[in-house]
Parts: C-alpha cells; sequence; structure tokens
C-alpha cells in the first residue's frame, strides 16, 4: 500500500489520476521504454494518452524513484519452469 499512497499523493500534487503518474514516471526511464498499459474503455485510452503531456518534476520522480518494490513470498514457488 505504501506503493498507491505515494502515488497517489504526487497524483493530487499533479492534478493527475494515479494511472497517469505510473506512466508518466515510466515515461520518464528513457525512450527505449514503452508502457503499453491495457483498456477496454475510450475514456481510459483517453487518460493513459494524456499521461505523456503529464510533467512530474526531479523531486517527485526521485520520490517514486525511491519507493522500494513490493515484496513477499506469495509467489516464491514460481519459477520459469513451473509456469
Amino acid at each position: 500500500m505504501r506503493i498507491v499512497d505515494e502515488v497517489t499523493a504526487v497524483a493530487r500534487e499533479v492534478g493527475a489520476t494515479p494511472a497517469q503518474v505510473a506512466l508518466a514516471w515510466l515515461l520518464t526511464r528513457g525512450d527505449d521504454v514503452a508502457p503499453i498499459p491495457g483498456t477496454k474503455r475510450v475514456a481510459r485510452v483517453e487518460e493513459n494518452v494524456a499521461a505523456a503531456d503529464l510533467r512530474l518534476d526531479a523531486a517527485q520522480v526521485a520520490r517514486l524513484d525511491a519507493v522500494q518494490p513490493a515484496v513477499g513470498d506469495r509467489y516464491a514457488d514460481m519459477t520459469p519452469l513451473n509456469r
């Protein structure tokens, strides 16, 4: 939940949705990163496309970079051979 909380906090700061912030952050990773979100609704496609125009400042990007990834043993028994 700490990941969600941080992304939501940044979203409030920039007046965007958490999904837009996540996509905008991914777009800061470099020209070789192309997020491909899935959706069934035109409104979500429009929301996702708008993320390309969202500008996160250096402090916001740093905050998102600093968020520790989720960890746990939920899928510990899954290895590439077990899939």
